[in-house]
């Protein structure tokens, strides 16, 4: 198993890094636009995200737990699902919630994807794989932030004013390498996110690097804890050929297939009132909306702490 929590991003590879006071940020093509249909459009969630158990348009396969936490951390195993259209996405994630089902919260998201994080008030970071967003099926870095359940804020990466990037090495949106294969190779990325104690302000970590943060005033409901975390995988089902999309979660294998084949998390952590990451104590409760398209399967160790393995190929006989 490779981890390369240091940033093994693929500018990275070749030497590249900024100077000091500068920052990488990602080239935006007119492609990029055209994508996206409008100015206004490009770099907001198209659809909105809501965890429960009767979303339509986005499925997923998700651990959570309730309480009062000021951050999260996780280790999650990076490949390259098919997504079978543009407009499509795949994701595996960290959501910092508000409120995980109320209409207005504040969500922080943080992912690697193929394409695709969520709080009312909410953020994220994750790996995504997002044909319409990044114009190729590569997993990439990405984040994305909203203070009324995506209504009117928030963006991906950098796409608006909000996340204040401090760091020279990593490019929020940049392809994430090297990628697991089936019964060979598995490598991970390690996010993180939490709440710096002295100005409220919410820090964003990937791998080594501090990367930067969402400010404390962007926020309405993130006044002390956020109340919800999620970890887990998202797609989006467009139904654009009559029937269930063939977009992958995770391997694009079912969780009962394990380590090898199947796309896990493992280590989840959480920040507690000391301001310090504790491994969860008790088991994450579990949602997969469709578990014959996607499914999740949780369970513990010594050497993964609190942990699940997720995903599925979407469309199949039991998923029509």
């Amino acid at each position: 198993m490779g981890n390369f929590s240091d940033n093994h991003q693929v500018w990275s590879l070749y030497g590249e890094s900024c100077p000091e006071e500068s920052i990488p940020i990602g080239r935006t093509k007119e492609q990029d636009i055209l994508r996206a249909g409008s100015i206004s459009k490009f770099g907001r969630k198209l659809n909105q995200i809501k965890m429960d158990s009767n979303t339509i348009e986005h499925e997923h396969s998700i651990g959570y737990v309730t309480g009062n936490y000021k951050g999260a951390k996780a280790d999650i195993n990076v490949w390259v699902p098919n997504v079978e259209i543009e407009g499509e996405f795949s994701l595996a994630q960290i959501w910092i919630l508000s409120d995980p089902f109320g209409d207005d919260r504040n969500t922080i998201e943080a992912a690697k994807s193929r394409v695709s994080f969520t709080i009312l008030n909410y953020f994220s970071q994750s790996c995504v794989v997002f044909p319409q967003l990044y114009g190729d099926n590569r997993p990439r870095l990405f984040i994305y932030w909203t203070a009324d359940g995506y209504k009117n804020t928030g963006c991906y990466n950098l796409l608006c004013p909000g996340f204040v990037q401090t760091n020279k090495n990593v490019v929020i949106g940049g392809t994430i390498t090297p990628t697991s294969t089936y019964n060979g190779g598995q490598f991970e990325i390690t996010l993180l996110i939490w709440k710096d104690q002295d100005n409220g302000n919410w820090w964003f970590g990937y791998g080594t690097e501090i990367v930067g943060y969402w400010p404390s005033s962007l926020f309405t409901q993130f006044n002390d804890n956020a109340h919800a975390i999620q970890f887990g995988g998202e797609i989006v089902n467009s139904k654009s050929k009559g029937s269930h999309t063939s977009t992958q979660m995770g391997s694009g294998h079912f969780a009962e297939e394990n380590y090898g084949k199947a796309a896990y998390f493992k280590y989840l952590q959480v920040v507690k009132s000391d301001n310090s990451f504790h491994p969860l104590s008790e088991d994450p409760k579990y949602i997969a909306n469709k578990p014959n398209c996607y499914n999740i399967k949780g369970g513990s160790s010594k050497d993964w702490g609190k942990y699940f393995f997720y995903g599925g190929p979407g469309r199949n006989e039991n998923c029509p």
